[in-house]
């Protein structure tokens, strides 16, 4: 009779201790995915109201695609 007791307070245990993780998991999973929403709003926000890139990044753009026109240059022997 004893050892039922043990093995049903061992199993009460048991199941307190998955309900605990599987909460803190969850609650966990909620916060990153609030987190991913937060950063993505941002990042749109970031872009400007018509979803149109800033003057910044457009900049960014315009410089990259001048060193890969360089780099196209270099690799077909053009001097410029």
């Amino acid at each position: 009779m004893e050892s039922a007791y043990l093995y049903l307070t061992i199993a009460t245990s048991a199941l307190l201790a998955i309900a605990l993780v599987s909460s803190t998991a969850l609650r966990g999973w909620r916060d990153w995915l609030a987190f991913k929403r937060h950063e993505m709003e941002a990042h749109s926000h970031a872009l400007g109201d018509g979803g149109s890139p800033s003057t910044h990044s457009r900049i960014e753009i315009a410089d990259l695609k001048e060193r890969i026109r360089k780099l196209e240059a270099i690799a077909a022997g053009v001097e410029l």
